[in-house]
């Protein structure tokens, strides 16, 4: 994981994260800040790489992380051959400019 805070104690940013990767491996594309964005991203790409191993270790490894056991079946089954051939960068963000309310940088996060 990254080292960013993103003004949240440890709990609650280790339950973010978590509901955000799930969602992102699930829908395969979430709208958040920059920010929060990259961390996805650095986690989701963890995942990923957990379920082209196909071993029951690494099941385990992300069924502790991801909080939905169907997205895990579709990470193992589904997302994870795709990327056979891939050696990183799983996931892209696309910018999409501030939010109306606080100005906040906002980004798209999807698998690629």
């Amino acid at each position: 994981m990254g080292t960013r805070k993103l003004g949240r104690s440890t709990d609650h940013r280790i339950s973010m994260l978590r509901g955000m990767v799930t969602y992102l491996l699930e829908n395969g594309q979430i709208e958040t800040t920059a920010t929060r964005a990259k961390e996805v991203r650095c986690i989701a790409d963890k995942m990923i790489t957990l379920g082209k191993q196909n071993t029951l270790h690494a099941k385990r490894q992300a069924l502790s992380y991801i909080t939905k056991e169907d997205v895990v079946k579709k990470l193992f089954d589904d997302i994870a051959p795709k990327y056979a051939d891939r050696k990183g960068g799983y996931t892209r963000i696309i910018k999409t400019g501030p939010r109306r309310g606080d100005a906040a940088e906002m980004a798209i996060i999807q698998l690629i």
